[in-house]
């Protein structure tokens, strides 16, 4: 299971490692870091990140319009911090606000779309965690969604087991209302969350999992999908599985 990173001014932070391999071994420790907004982040929290756990590089998933109101954060200066923004950058600036939509359901609709909008954003992440060094962070508002996304691209494409994937995604529920608390105190979030509950938020496996079965059916799975777009997987592997 993955190890949760206490911090005091982010709440759904965690290491991805020692998840299980399909045919045997576990990601390695040390390599790839989930979490959620770095805005509020204490001078010890950086301290955690930088000096300890030894953070040299943060993909933010963050929409430039999330940037450049919240401002790019602490870590600024501090570490690489490349920007990977899953939407097309015009429209809706975030990912708080989940539209109805006939189909699909809506967050999976939106999960797919991510794909369908940012393949260059989601190859640069990979290229982010595969080249390092040291351990990659990779954020967005709420840790959930965009982060997710290209969290379990990432493990699908090394071979981690599909339940290990489904069970990390839904392990952010544990946090939910610490991290809708968060998104609540920001002005830039706060409209879109009016009227909108917790328990609505939840990240739930059979959206994670439905996902999973449309890449494999129509791109033959997430190695495949993302040599299609002109990214090698195997220098990932190397870095997540082999350094175990």
């Amino acid at each position: 299971m993955p190890a949760w990173v206490d911090l005091e001014g982010a709440v759904n932070v965690r290491d991805l490692g020692g998840l299980p391999l399909e045919g045997g071994g576990v990601t390695a420790s040390g390599v790839l870091i989930r979490a959620d907004n770095l805005q509020d982040l204490t001078p010890s929290d950086v301290v955690t990140l930088v000096d300890e756990l030894g953070v040299r590089v943060v993909v933010d998933l963050r929409s430039h319009i999330e940037v450049d109101t919240e401002g790019p954060g602490p870590l600024t200066g501090r570490v690489d911090v490349h920007h990977r923004s899953l939407y097309p950058e015009k429209g809706s600036f975030s990912d708080v606000m989940i539209s109805r939509a006939d189909g699909e359901n809506p967050f999976v609709r939106y999960y797919l779309g991510y794909l369908r909008d940012r393949p260059d954003s989601f190859v640069g992440a990979m290229r982010d965690i595969a080249s390092g060094p040291g351990p990659v962070v990779v954020h967005c508002a709420a840790g959930k969604d965009r982060t997710g996304m290209v969290v379990a691209l990432t493990l699908a494409a090394v071979g981690v087991e599909r339940e290990a994937i489904i069970a990390d995604y839904a392990l952010t529920g544990e946090r939910i209302t610490a991290i809708m608390d968060r998104l609540r105190s920001s002005d830039l979030y706060r409209p879109d969350l009016e009227g909108i509950t917790d328990e609505s938020r939840m990240p739930r496996a059979e959206y994670l999992e439905r996902v999973l079965e449309v890449i494999d059916a129509e791109h033959g799975g997430a190695a495949s999908w993302l040599a299609a777009h002109g990214f090698d997987p195997a220098p990932l592997y190397k870095r997540l599985v082999s350094a175990a």
